[in-house]
């Protein structure tokens, strides 16, 4: 079971942290993802975390403004959001993988129920 949380309201410029809190499996047999939904669109890739943690992956349009972290004692993924763009406005979805850093939906099992995020201009 993944668990969002940390969604919320904030005004263009600033920082939000999504965490997700796993369950019910082994968690370092993971890789983690976030993906995030806006409204009318499709589910798009956001970062990808490596099951040790050592390795990530970020998509272009977050890249040096997200940063993705785990933490393995915890069973915890968090997404730390800077810089934060009205275009970053839409459900956040946190999953995991078996599959080596995977940039596609297809290829996570298991997803989260998504957490808000608005950015006001």
């Amino acid at each position: 079971q993944l668990v969002e949380s940390g969604g919320g309201l904030v005004q263009a410029g600033g920082s939000l942290r999504l965490s997700c809190a796993a369950s019910g499996r082994t968690f370092t047999d993971y890789n983690m993802g976030w993906f995030r939904q806006a409204p009318g669109k499709e589910r798009e890739f956001v970062a990808v975390i490596s099951a040790s943690g050592g390795t990530t992956f970020y998509a272009v349009s977050v890249k040096d403004r997200f940063t993705i972290s785990r933490d393995n004692a915890k069973n915890m993924v968090y997404l730390q959001m800077n810089s934060l763009k009205p275009e970053d406005t839409a459900v956040y979805y946190c999953a995991a993988s078996s599959f080596k850093l995977p940039a596609q939906a297809v290829m996570y099992g298991y997803w989260g129920q998504g957490t808000q995020v608005t950015v006001s201009s």
